[in-house]
Formats: C-alpha cells, sequence, structure tokens
C-alpha cells in the first residue's frame, strides 16, 4: 500500500507536515525572461518509488535534468503542467500571471492533494490546504520535481518557438535578456513572444514607463 506522504530526506526534518493524505509540491520557471509564457508544475510523488538526484534545477544541469524528467513523468503518482500566456503576463502583470499557472497546474492534477506546498512566499487562490516554502525547490522533493517539470518544459517549448521567430535566438537563451537576445530585440524589434509590459520590450519598442517590470 502506499504511504501517503512524500518521501524526506535529512534535510528536510526541520518541515511540519500536517496529518496524512496526498501532498503535492508546485513550482514555476519562466518568471524573469523578456519572452515567451510563464510555466508552472505540480507534482504528487510516490513514496514506493523514489527518485534519487532531485534538486533545484537551477542547480542541475540541462542533460540531468532531461534524465529527471523523463524519470518524474514513469514515477510519480500524478504531475500536472500549465502555463499563463504572454497575454496574460502583460495583463495581469508577472506575478498574478504566475499565481495563475500555478492554480492552473494544481486543478490539472488527476488526483487531489490534501496539502500543497508551493515554492516560494506567495500562494494562488486554491480551494485545498496550502503554504509557501521559501526556498522549497532545495528542500522539498515534490517542489524539486515541479520545478525540473516546469523548466524542461519551457525549455523545449523555447527550442519549438524558435522555428516560429529565428533571430532572436530563443533556442539558446530561452527568452532570458542576455546580451545576444537585447542585442537582437534592438535589431529586429519585439516579436509576438515578447513581453511588453518589461523595461527591455518597452525601450525597444519606445514606450518606457515609469512602472514597466525590469525582466529580471
Amino acid at each position: 500500500m502506499r504511504s501517503k506522504r512524500s518521501f524526506l530526506n535529512a534535510e528536510q526534518t526541520h518541515l511540519v507536515w500536517d496529518g496524512p493524505g496526498l501532498m503535492a509540491g508546485v513550482d514555476e520557471a519562466g518568471r524573469g525572461p523578456l519572452a515567451g509564457p510563464v510555466v508552472a508544475a505540480a507534482v504528487i510523488l510516490d513514496d514506493m518509488a523514489p527518485i534519487a538526484g532531485l534538486a533545484d534545477s537551477k542547480k542541475l544541469t540541462e542533460r540531468r535534468r532531461e534524465r529527471l524528467y523523463d524519470e518524474i513523468r514513469a514515477k510519480a503518482l500524478c504531475c500536472s503542467v500549465a502555463q499563463a500566456s504572454v497575454e496574460e503576463i502583460d495583463r495581469l502583470n508577472i506575478l498574478n500571471a504566475t499565481l495563475l499557472a500555478m492554480r492552473r497546474a494544481v486543478q490539472g492534477l488527476r488526483l487531489k492533494p490534501s496539502k500543497v506546498l508551493i515554492d516560494g512566499n506567495r500562494l494562488p487562490a486554491l480551494d485545498v490546504l496550502a503554504e509557501a516554502v521559501v526556498g522549497g525547490d532545495a528542500l522539498v522533493p515534490s517542489i524539486s520535481a515541479a520545478s525540473i517539470l516546469a523548466k524542461v518544459t519551457r525549455d523545449r517549448l523555447l527550442v519549438e518557438l524558435h522555428d516560429r521567430h529565428p533571430g532572436y535566438g530563443f533556442e539558446r537563451h530561452k527568452g532570458y535578456g542576455t546580451p545576444e537576445h537585447q542585442a537582437a530585440l534592438k535589431r529586429l524589434g519585439p516579436c509576438a513572444l515578447h513581453r511588453r509590459s518589461f523595461r527591455p520590450v518597452q525601450l525597444a519598442l519606445g514606450l518606457e514607463t515609469a512602472d514597466a517590470a525590469d525582466g529580471e
């Protein structure tokens, strides 16, 4: 019979866990880039099938993330990936769009968790018990798994979108504001993937406002 609690490691023994029930971890990828959607994932792990090497996706090599992505998909009790579009980011702002993507990811789970642990210090509106865990992508395995699913999904998407919008280097920088990307913005101007509420994009459009996001 499967345990209802997520697999814990020694680093996590100080965290408080509230009773029995399925627990989901949630994280996002893509808050900082100048282009593309923000992607969130929710994961319920099976502690009868633990996954070695889970960590904050930013601390892993691309090759390691890809391998863990496949293992998470194969071993998790269930997982869900969702996004908020560029249009939603510009309309709602990046924070609210991120929370929307997280809510969609939780709502997309095939199994309903009794508790959701979310990386960071802000919570989306959910109909289940939720807790924000600062640094959770390094502390909670299910959040680590969610960070990997979100990161790999978004990176793959930006590689695909490069074919529709060549010249910006999306397949390399994945929409982040690298010198290469900013030079392409100046040379080509923004495309449909660019977040027009972010300051570097507004600069490229000649529409900078005092309250534009930095994209950092």
